[in-house]
């Protein structure tokens, strides 16, 4: 048997460990929405007390559902555009690259150092169209590393990132994108206040120090962050 790595993590990058939990458990669920052999092995391996994370059955349903929607929108996006670059913002353990099985599509999976770390122990997958950047978003040396594939459509995606940050920061990010990369397309998620709230009264209970930030109410408000934003 693997020997099980300890990786302490904290702050936005222990959520990971609660969408694993969802993906591992489901797949092992009679008759479950998804197979995720990888999470279920993943879980395994890594020495966490996974009892403690509370992870109630509409939670667990609401995560799967946003799973399979980034999904959808990923195969939307490289059936418009073949030889697209998809760059998964904060992919934590997700394994979307292997559920896509796509063999044209230049990928690029990003998210912090320590979250990086853990992942290429956990899950080594080599290709010439796969990348993995091991910076903070909020940074600007990793846009450097898409230059070569500037000519092409791009996809940027972030699944359950943006509200653990301020809306100053999640702005600012827009903007740059939007300057290096004209016509890029960008899905994310947000949440209202309310549930901004509720949510974070449930990361409480679990023992998730991270607490989600941004708001939003009308998705329309992003547009009126700046020119070219649709």
């Amino acid at each position: 048997m693997p020997e099980k790595i300890l990786q302490k993590l904290e702050g936005v990058p222990q959520t990971l460990l609660m969408t694993l939990l969802v993906r591992a458990r489901e797949s092992q669920r009679p008759g479950g929405a998804i197979r995720d052999e990888k999470a279920v092995e993943m879980m395994g391996r890594i020495d966490v007390d996974f009892s403690k994370l509370i992870m109630q059955r509409h939670d667990e349903v609401a995560v799967l559902l946003r799973m399979r929607k980034f999904d959808k929108h990923v195969r939307a996006f490289l059936a418009r555009h073949p030889d697209g670059v998809v760059v998964h913002i904060g992919c934590g353990l997700d394994t979307r690259y292997d559920r896509i099985g796509d063999t044209s599509v230049e990928w690029f999976d990003l998210d912090v150092p320590d979250v990086m770390d853990l992942r290429k122990r956990l899950l080594f997958t080599e290709s010439s169209r796969y990348h993995t950047i091991a910076a903070s978003v909020f940074e600007t040396g990793w846009l450097a590393e898409l230059t070569p594939f500037a000519s092409r459509s791009f996809l940027f995606m972030a699944e359950g990132v943006f509200p653990y940050f301020k809306e100053a920061q999640i702005k600012e990010l827009f903007l740059r994108l939007r300057d290096r990369f004209p016509g890029a397309e960008l899905v994310c998620d947000a949440h209202t206040p309310f549930v901004i709230w509720a949510d974070n009264i449930h990361l409480a209970l679990s023992g998730v120090k991270a607490r989600l930030q941004w708001k939003l109410k009308n998705p329309h408000d992003v547009e009126t962050w700046g020119e070219g934003i649709h």
